[in-house]
């Protein structure tokens, strides 16, 4: 469930309107933190990843966005500055929406402030999942789960049999996404490869045994 995908074409067409195309390539900060800004941005193409950083520097990768998805808009809501960076995973379009005019279309089209209320709501819920799911379950299931997801969403079949994740994701942001060590997620991957369950590379991903990872997963038959 994305915003966008909550929308009926009157409210995507009042929106595209308002708003202007921006486009970023990989690497460059679409949102950044502590800034105090006042727009809002959907994303048309490409994947971005959400990040904070801590006290002592570390930035740690919140979340995961992608075609659909709104952003900024916590910020936008409350008007203080925002609480974490936007980075562009690949190239990036996205639909740009003055905050203004904005709020002008939630009060005269009542379908863009409930997509935005279940998009809030969702994020919540997820975020309390998150936060059980750490508790409860071990990082391997956590791990698991994390790349069948980034295979379902952003993978594609590769020649060789498998799915192929190319996104530029580090062990540090892998780490970040199912709050672990990046020792933890390091060692994890390396049994992985030697049971020929996935390869890594530079920016690259290949998993073999997606099956095997749904068993790691909870998913599938053990």
């Amino acid at each position: 469930m994305t915003f966008w995908s909550l929308l009926e074409r009157p409210a995507r067409e009042s929106l595209a309107r308002v708003g202007g195309r921006e486009g970023f390539d990989v690497g460059a900060t679409l949102l950044k933190e502590y800034d105090v800004t006042d727009h809002l941005l959907v994303i048309e193409r490409g994947c971005v990843k959400v990040t904070a950083s801590t006290s002592d520097g570390y930035e740690a990768v919140l979340a995961l966005r992608g075609v659909g998805d709104l952003l900024g808009e916590q910020a936008g809501a409350d008007g203080r500055p925002r609480s974490a960076s936007v980075v562009a995973l690949t190239y990036v379009s996205a639909l740009s929406l003055p905050l203004r005019a904005f709020e002008g279309l939630m009060k005269t089209d009542p379908s863009i402030a409930r997509a935005l209320r279940r998009v809030q709501s969702e994020r919540l819920r997820q975020a309390d999942r998150r936060g059980v799911a750490a508790g409860g379950e071990d990082t391997r299931r956590r791990l698991a789960a994390l790349l069948l997801d980034l295979g379902h969403r952003y993978g594609r079949a590769a020649a060789a049999g498998g799915v192929e994740i190319t996104l530029p994701l580090s062990q540090d942001d892998l780490a970040g996404l199912v709050l672990s060590s990046r020792r933890t997620v390091s060692r994890i991957l390396e049994q992985w490869r030697g049971q020929g369950w996935l390869a890594t590379g530079r920016l690259r991903l290949l998993v073999h045994e997606p099956d095997a990872l749904k068993r790691e997963a909870g998913e599938g038959p053990a």
